[in-house]
């Protein structure tokens, strides 16, 4: 039977930035029959080759987790210092003009929420093992998935799980796939575009609407002769959604389902190492030591970036654009994107038997501790 067990909530309050509350919320699937499609497998592979389990998984200690590759959180683009007399003296001042314009609104393409863990999530497997580090039986990892809602509309869910037609991987090189199943986005009921003066995305002013998920899965524990590993990388994974406005329904949203046994439309890049078991041991009722190795204690960081691009429409009318912008301005109304500041927490749930994390993403300028006690965060800041 699956289960979805809430693990982490990104509330990304943009204030005075956007006009509402955006709130995420991811999950960390667990599934029970997933130990018994391992075992299996595991057991035909043993029969056939008289190997044992444990010979699998010590292949990981020898491997490398040290090639981490990161992911731009914000939007970078070139920076023109027009005050250069050489600049100046070659270009126009309608044209320098239109170059800040350009810059401003480029900026306002790209929006970025960041989903983190503060402290290590627990039992990547239900049980411990007297077996080897990188026993994989009782594995009940199985994905995740996120979802936003706008009251009681699902603006965006996207869930993906461990790749059942790739169990082999599990046990004969201790790596997972992730796949993409389900996926609901409406580029109109976006964080896009990442600006108070347009604060709704029209197809008319935007297009080339493009989803990226980069998960990054990292762990640390200690092996048979202490040697402790710290936050190492065990894998990642990236997804690229770009976002047609002939592929939406009437309503303005793409709807993805998978069908059983189908190939995924949305390839899900990447793989990673399951989660090593770190090294304990225990005395038994006669006082002799035995070997015991733990469920597995990992981490995840979850990038959803959103991008966009400008309509040759919009462009042309820069000008009016740009007028309309300084009106605003001049009224007091800041129109530019702000520096964004995250406040993390995380909390045990008894009930669910779940980590529940909450991230508030808001304006930098915003960020108060009244905002966050009535909250009610236990923080730790991230700037």
């Amino acid at each position: 039977m699956r289960k979805a067990f809430v693990l982490l909530c990104a509330i990304c309050c943009a204030i005075p930035m956007m006009a509402q509350t955006v709130k995420y919320t991811a999950f960390i699937y667990t599934d029970e029959g997933l130990a018994k499609q391992i075992q299996t497998y595991s057991d035909q592979v043993r029969f056939s080759s008289g190997a044992t389990r444990g010979e699998f998984g010590d292949l990981l200690l020898e491997a490398s987790l040290n090639a981490a590759k990161g992911i731009g959180a914000g939007y970078v683009t070139s920076v023109v210092d027009l005050c250069v007399n050489t600049i100046a003296s070659v270009i126009t001042r309608n044209q320098r003009l239109k170059l800040e314009w350009e810059q401003t609104v480029n900026a306002e393409n790209t929006f970025c929420t960041q989903i983190r863990t503060i402290s290590g999530l627990k039992d990547f497997y239900s049980t411990t093992s007297i077996s080897s580090p990188m026993d994989p039986s009782g594995m009940k990892f199985d994905g995740i998935g996120v979802v936003r809602k706008d009251g009681d509309d699902t603006v965006f869910y996207i869930s993906m799980h461990i790749d059942r037609s790739k169990i082999n991987r599990i046990v004969e090189h201790s790596k997972f796939e992730l796949v993409l199943d389900t996926l609901i986005v409406s580029p109109t009921r976006s964080n896009l575009p990442n600006s108070k003066f347009d604060s709704v995305f029209r197809w008319e002013d935007r297009q080339n609407y493009s989803l990226e998920l980069h998960l990054v899965v990292t762990s640390s524990w200690m092996n048979e002769i202490t040697q402790i590993f710290r936050n190492e990388q065990l894998g990642e994974f990236t997804v690229n959604i770009p976002v047609k406005k002939d592929e939406l329904d009437s309503n303005g949203f793409l709807r993805y389902v998978r069908k059983s046994q189908e190939a995924p439309k949305y390839q899900v890049v990447g793989n990673s190492f399951v989660v090593p078991r770190s090294y304990s041991g225990y005395l038994d009722a006669e006082g002799e030591a035995h070997p015991i190795w733990g469920t597995g204690e990992y981490q995840i960081a979850l990038d959803i970036k959103e991008t966009c691009s400008l309509t040759d429409k919009y462009k042309k009318d820069w000008k009016q654009n740009r007028k309309a912008r300084k009106k605003k301005a001049s009224e007091g109304e800041n129109v530019l994107t702000n520096s964004w500041q995250f406040i993390t927490s995380q909390d045990w749930d008894e009930i669910t038997h779940s980590w529940v994390i909450t991230v508030l993403q808001a304006p930098a300028v915003m960020m108060s501790d009244k905002l966050i006690q009535e909250l009610k965060l236990n923080t730790v800041k991230r700037k």
